[in-house]
C-alpha cells in the first residue's frame, strides 16, 4: 500500500472521526468563504436551526461581525466570547450538543498571497473550522517537534491570523506511543490551543481506558469508499496495514476519541479555554488533562451527594487554574438545577490571597476580596451570588483568619435554599488544625456548603490528616506524571564547593574562639554576622552568574532562603553596597564592547528583600511582580514565598536554613516550574538538607504505601538520582569504547571512516550528553564520576562529531539514490550553520539566509512531480549551490549571493507548483494523473491536444478507480493489473474518445498508469 502519512495516519483518522459521528465532506462540492474558511451553507443552516426565530439578514450581519472579530490581534478572544455566549444569536447549541452540525474535511487551504497552509484534517462545528489535526508517519525525522516549529512560523505570520483566531483545539500526532524519556515531545499524540509564539504541547493520558475502548458503530462501506476515492487512495482498501491503522486503539484514533467525542468536545470548547493576561501579554491556555478529569470527578461526586473531598495534584500542576475552570463549569452545573452557586477561594496567608486574586483576575474573573471582619460577616450572611454590576462570574478570596473570628460573626442560620456555597480550600496540608476555630467556623458558616480541598502534599501522618479533615480524594495527580507530562521539572541538589565549605567552617571556628558563639540562639546572630554573610553572598553571586553563563540565559532568577530575618537583611545590605549596579545608559551601551556588554547583562545587579516586617504590603507586592517580570535578579527571603509562590524564571534556590517535613517539599518545588528549555530546577544546599529530605521522603513514602497501596509507584523522588547519572556515564563509555578519545587527530581519522548516519548519530548523541552530564556531576558533587571520562576533551570531540554528521547528511542528500528526499526533507539550514564569527551583521545575514533556504527547501519538497524536467533542473541548481562550499565558511558577500540564487530557485519552484496544482485540480486533486498527463504531453503521445487528453484520462481515472476500489486485492498481481488497465485504456481512449492508439503509445500509457497505482499500493509513489 501507499506507505505515507495519508494512508498510514490521515485516512484511518478520518474514518475514525466518521465513526465518532462526524460527516465527511468533500471539498469538491463544498462552498466556503475563502477569507475565513467558514463553510457558509452549513453555517447559515446551522444557525437557523439553533436559533429558530433568527432572520436571514441577522445571520448575514452576524457573519460579517464574525469576520471582523477574526481580524483582531487578540488571539481570538472576541470570537471565543461570541462562540460560548449564552445570550444573543448562539453559534453553538451547548444545551443540546447533538443539535449542531459536525463535519470533517481534509487539506482545507489557508492561503494569503504566496503563503499557504493545508492542515491534514479539519473539524467543523456548524461550518466553523474550530479544530485541526496534523499527522506524521511514525518515526518521522525530528518527530512532532518539526511540526511544532512549522506551526510557530505560521502563527507568527499575521497572514494566518484568521486561522489562529478561529482555532480552539489542535492535535499533533505521529501515531506513536509516548516516550516518557523525551526531553521534548518527539513522539506521540499531543493537543494544544493556539498561541502567537510557541504553542504548548500537552500529553493526554486517558483516566478511563474503557472510554477509548467503547464500542463504536461500524462504518458503512459507502462512507469508507467515499473517503478513499475522494483522497485518490482506492488502492489501499484491502491492504492489511490499512486495516491495522483503523484500529480505534491506535494513538491518533485514541486521542480523537478522548477529545472529539461529542460529550468531551462540548465540555472542552465551553470550559477548557482561558485567556490570561500575563506580563508578556495575552496568552491562551487550554485545560490540562488532569484538570479535565478532576473537573469531571467533582461533578460525579456531587451527583453522588458527596459534598467534600480533596484534589491531590502535585505542586506546579495548576490548582488555582483548576478552581477558575470550575467556577464556569459548576455555575452551569448548578444553574441547570435552578441553584445559584457562590464561590470562595480560601487561603491561609495574605500574600497567597493577593497571588490567587491576581491569577483569577488575569483569567477574567471578577474577584471580591474580604478585607475586614465586618465585611466578612456581611458577606457570609448575604444571599447575593456576585458583587458586580457587569454580570461577570465572580469568586470571593478569603484569608482563613477571617474564619477565626468570633463564631457569632460567621454563623449563618438563614442561608438560602436556592444558593450553593462552594469553598475551594488552598493547600490543605497546613494551618487547618481541627482543634482551632477555623474548621468549626467554616462548618457553621454554611453546613450545606461544598468543600473542595486542594493540595500537592497532603498531611498523611500524625494526628492531623488531610483526608480525615476534608474527605476522600476526588482526584489524584502525582509528581511522576507531572514530570512525564512536562508540567514540572526534576531537581538537582548542588552541594557547595569544598573550598568554600572550609572557609565557612573557619569563620564559625574563629567566632567560637572569640566567645561569640554560645548556643542556638547565638547561631542566628553568627549566621547574620558580616564575616559569615559576605563570603556566602560572594559565593551565591559568583555561582549564579556562572549558571547564567552555563545555561546561556540571563533571564533566570534566584532566591535565597535565609536562616533568619537578620541574615536576610544583612545579605541585602551587603549586596546593595557591593553588587547593585545602575543600568547602562543607551549611549554607554552603544560604546561598550560586545564582551563587556555581555558581561554586564549576565551580572547579578538587582535584588529585593522580602520580609513580613520590611517595607509596606504594596512595596512587597511590587517587588515580587518585578521579580516575576525579570526586573530583579535575586530575592532574599525568610518565612515568605516558600509555598504558593510561582515564578517560572526562578531556577536557582539557595537554601541557607533547614526546612522540615512537608514544608521542605513545598520549598524545593519553587524551582520545579517549566521554563524555556530547562530540564531541571537547581537547589544549592548550604543547610545540608539531604538528611532531612531523606527522612521526610522516607516517612512520606511509608505513609503513602499505607494510604495509597499500588498508587505509590506513581510518586517518587524529587531529585535526580546519582545512579541515573552513573548509568548515563556508562552508556557514553560503551558508545565511545571503540574510539581513541585521547588523541583528537586519531579520533577525527576514525570517525571520518564512518559513513553510516545512524552510527554517527549515536556518537553525536553520546558526546552531546557528556556536555550536560559534566555540569550535572559537578552540581551534584559526585566528583568520582569525573574520573571516568575526560569531559573537557569530549566537548571538543563533540564539535568534530557534529561536523562529520553534517557532512554525512549532506553527502547522502546529494549523492545517494534517495538524494531528492534527503535534500528536501533534512533541515539543511540547521545542519550546515555553525558560525564561528559573531558580528551582528553576519548573524542577521545568516538568519536571512537560513530563512531563504527553508522556504526554498519546503517549496521543492512540496512539489508533486519530482520527475519533471523543471523540478530536476531546480534541484540541480540547489545542489550546485551546496557543493561549492559549506555554508559555515561563506563570507558576507557569498551569503548575499546565495540569497539571490535561492530567491530565483524559490520563485521558479513556486511557479512550477502553481501550474502543477492547477493541473492536479482538473483531476479531482489526484497527483497520479497530473503526473501521467505531464509525461504524455512531454512525449506528444497519443495526442498533442491537451483538452482531448484531459477528457480521456479523466474517463480512464473514473473507470480504473472504481475497479480498484472494489477489487483492491488484485493490486498484488501486477500482470493481472497490467491486462486490466490495458483493456480500460483501449476502451476509454480509442472507443470512447476517438484518440488514435498504436502499440507503442498504448504501452507507454499502460506503464505510466500501472506504475502510479502500484507505487501507491506498495508505498513508493512519486
Amino acid at each position: 500500500m501507499s506507505f505515507n502519512e495519508d494512508s498510514r495516519v490521515k485516512i484511518p483518522t478520518l474514518l475514525h472521526l466518521c465513526r465518532l459521528g462526524y460527516t465527511y465532506l468533500s471539498l469538491k462540492d463544498a462552498n466556503w468563504d475563502q477569507e475565513s474558511n467558514i463553510f457558509t451553507d452549513i453555517f447559515d443552516e446551522s444557525i437557523q436551526r439553533i436559533n429558530s426565530d433568527v432572520r436571514e439578514d441577522e445571520i448575514t450581519r452576524l457573519f460579517a461581525d464574525l469576520k471582523l472579530d477574526l481580524d483582531n490581534e487578540d488571539l481570538g478572544k472576541a470570537f471565543y466570547t461570541r462562540l460560548i455566549a449564552r445570550s444573543g444569536i448562539r453559534l453553538i447549541d451547548f444545551e443540546d450538543f447533538d443539535n449542531n452540525s459536525f463535519h470533517v474535511v481534509t487539506e482545507l487551504p489557508y492561503e494569503n498571497d504566496d503563503e499557504s497552509f493545508r492542515p491534514d484534517i479539519i473539524l467543523l462545528i456548524n461550518g466553523m473550522p474550530l479544530g485541526f489535526i496534523e499527522v506524521k508517519i511514525p518515526n518521522n525525522r525530528e518527530g512532532i517537534l518539526a511540526e511544532r516549529n512549522r506551526m510557530v512560523r505560521r502563527f507568527e505570520n499575521k497572514k494566518f491570523r484568521k486561522l489562529l483566531n478561529l482555532t480552539q483545539l489542535m492535535v499533533f500526532s505521529n501515531n506513536m506511543e509516548y516516550d516518557d524519556g523525551d526531553i521534548e515531545p518527539l513522539q506521540g499524540a499531543f493537543y494544544a490551543t493556539t498561541a502567537y509564539g510557541k504553542p504548548g504541547f500537552n500529553y493526554f493520558r486517558e483516566d478511563d481506558p474503557a472510554f477509548t475502548r467503547q464500542a463504536l458503530p461500524e462504518l458503512e462501506d459507502a462512507i469508507e469508499n467515499l473517503v478513499l476515492k475522494d483522497n485518490n487512495l482506492s488502492s489501499i482498501k484491502s491492504a492489511e496495514e490499512f486495516k491495522v491503522n483503523k484500529n480505534p486503539n491506535k494513538p491518533t484514533n485514541r486521542i480523537c476519541t478522548s477529545l472529539f467525542s461529542r460529550e468531551r468536545l462540548a465540555f472542552l470548547v465551553r470550559y477548557a479555554i482561558a485567556y490570561v493576561d500575563e506580563e508578556t501579554g495575552l496568552q491562551k491556555h487550554i485545560m490540562r488533562y488532569p484538570q479535565f478529569f478532576a473537573s469531571s470527578a467533582i461533578a460525579t461526586k456531587l451527583d453522588e451527594g458527596i459534598k467534600k473531598g480533596i484534589i491531590w495534584h502535585t505542586q506546579g500542576s495548576g490548582k488555582t487554574a483548576l478552581a477558575f475552570y470550575n467556577v464556569h463549569h459548576l455555575t452551569d452545573y448548578f444553574q441547570k438545577k435552578n441553584i445559584i452557586p457562590k464561590f470562595y477561594f480560601i487561603v491561609d496567608r495574605i500574600d497567597l490571597l493577593t497571588q490567587a486574586a491576581q491569577e483569577f483576575e488575569a483569567r477574567g474573573l471578577k474577584v471580591h476580596r474580604i478585607n475586614s471582619r465586618d465585611e466578612f460577616a456581611k458577606e457570609i450572611k448575604s444571599s447575593l451570588a456576585i458583587h458586580n454590576d457587569t454580570g461577570r462570574r465572580e469568586i470571593t478570596v478569603v484569608n482563613i483568619q477571617k474564619f477565626k473570628d468570633d463564631p457569632a460573626v460567621v454563623s449563618n442560620s438563614d442561608y438560602s435554599l436556592n444558593m450553593q456555597r462552594v469553598y475551594f480550600l488552598d493547600e490543605v496540608h497546613r494551618s487547618y488544625n481541627p482543634k482551632g476555630s477555623f474548621l468549626a467556623n467554616l462548618e457553621t458558616s454554611d453546613p450545606n456548603a461544598i468543600k473542595i480541598g486542594l493540595t500537592g502534599t497532603p498531611l498523611i501522618s500524625g494526628d492531623v490528616k488531610s483526608k480525615a479533615l476534608f474527605g476522600n480524594y476526588i482526584h489524584k495527580y502525582y509528581y511522576n506524571a507531572s514530570i512525564k507530562d512536562g508540567y514540572t521539572l526534576r531537581l538537582i541538589r548542588e552541594e557547595i564547593q569544598t573550598d568554600f565549605a572550609h572557609k565557612l567552617k573557619e569563620q564559625l571556628s574563629l567566632l567560637e574562639k572569640t566567645n561569640i558563639l554560645k548556643g542556638e540562639g547565638d547561631k542566628k546572630m553568627v549566621y547574620a554576622h558580616p564575616n559569615f554573610v559576605e563570603p556566602m553572598l560572594d559565593y551565591i553571586v559568583q555561582d549564579f552568574e556562572q549558571a547564567r553563563i552555563q545555561f546561556d540565559d540571563n533571564s533566570i532568577g534566584a532566591m535565597v532562603v535565609c536562616d533568619s530575618s537578620e541574615q536576610a537583611k544583612k545579605l541585602y545590605e551587603i549586596f546593595q553596597e557591593k553588587y547593585a549596579k545602575m543600568p547602562l545608559s543607551h549611549a554607554a551601551e552603544e560604546q561598550e564592547e560586545y564582551r563587556a556588554k555581555k558581561k554586564y547583562q549576565r551580572a547579578v545587579k538587582t535584588a529585593a528583600l522580602i520580609l513580613h516586617d520590611a517595607g509596606t504590603k504594596q512595596e512587597r507586592k511590587d517587588e515580587v511582580d518585578a521579580f516575576k517580570a525579570g526586573k530583579i535578579d535575586i530575592l532574599f527571603v525568610y518565612n515568605m514565598l516558600l509555598t504558593g509562590f510561582d515564578a517560572k524564571r526562578l531556577k536557582k534556590l539557595y537554601l541557607a536554613r533547614l526546612v522540615k517535613a512537608h514544608n521542605l517539599l513545598q520549598t524545593l518545588t519553587r524551582v520545579n516550574r517549566t521554563y524555556k528549555d530547562f530540564r531541571f530546577g537547581y537547589v544549592v544546599d548550604f543547610a545540608d538538607i539531604q538528611k532531612e529530605f531523606d527522612k521526610t521522603n522516607r516517612a512520606y513514602f511509608d505513609e503513602l504505601q499505607e494510604e495509597l497501596g499500588d498508587d505509590l509507584q506513581h510518586y517518587s523522588d524529587l531529585f535526580l538520582k546519582p545512579e541515573e547519572i552513573e548509568s548515563r556515564v556508562k552508556h557514553i563509555e560503551k558508545v565511545l569504547f571503540p574510539f581513541d578519545t585521547i588523541n583528537k587527530e586519531i579520533f577525527s581519522d576514525q570517525i571520518s571512516e564512518i559513513s553510516d548516519r545512524s552510527t554517527m548519530l549515536e556518537i553525536v548523541k553520546a558526546l552531546n550528553e557528556s556536555k550536560s552530564l559534566y555540569n550535572l556531576i559537578r552540581l551534584t558533587g559526585n566528583f568520582d564520576l569525573l574520573e571516568k571520562l575526560d569531559f573537557r576533551k569530549l566537548a571538543s570531540l563533540s564539535r568534530m562529531a557534529d561536523a562529520r554528521l553534517g557532512l554525512i547528511n549532506q553527502k547522502q542528500a546529494l549523492e545517494t539514490g534517495t538524494e531528492t528526499a534527503n535534500l528536501l526533507n533534512v533541515a539543511l539550514e540547521d545542519i550546515l550553520f555553525a558560525f564561528t564569527k559573531v558580528s551582528e551583521e553576519e548573524l542577521v545575514l545568516a538568519d536571512q539566509l537560513k530563512e531563504s533556504l527553508r522556504r526554498t527547501r519546503e517549496a521543492l519538497a512540496n512539489n508533486l512531480d519530482k520527475g519533471s524536467p523543471e523540478f530536476i533542473s531546480l534541484r540541480a541548481e540547489l545542489e550546485r549551490l551546496f557543493k561549492k562550499k559549506n555554508l559555515n565558511e561563506v563570507s558576507k558577500e557569498e551569503m548575499e549571493a546565495n540569497m539571490a540564487a535561492l530567491k530565483k530557485i524559490y520563485e521558479k519552484a513556486k511557479e512550477d507548483d502553481r501550474k502543477n496544482r492547477l493541473l492536479k485540480a482538473k483531476y479531482d486533486n489526484d497527483a497520479k494523473y497530473a503526473r501521467i498527463h505531464k509525461r504524455l504531453m512531454e512525449k506528444g503521445e497519443p495526442t498533442d491536444d491537451e483538452i482531448k487528453l484531459l477528457k480521456a484520462l479523466k474517463d480512464l481515472k473514473a473507470a480504473t478507480d472504481d475497479y480498484v476500489l472494489h477489487n483492491s486485492h488484485t493490486l498484488s498481481n501486477e500482470a493481472y493489473i497490467e491486462r486490466m488497465v490495458m483493456k480500460k485504456i483501449i476502451e476509454e481512449f480509442k472507443k470512447k474518445n476517438q484518440i488514435h492508439l498504436n502499440a507503442e503509445n498504448t504501452r507507454l500509457i499502460n506503464k505510466l498508469v500501472v506504475q502510479e497505482y502500484l507505487g501507491e499500493y506498495r508505498g513508493s509513489a512519486a
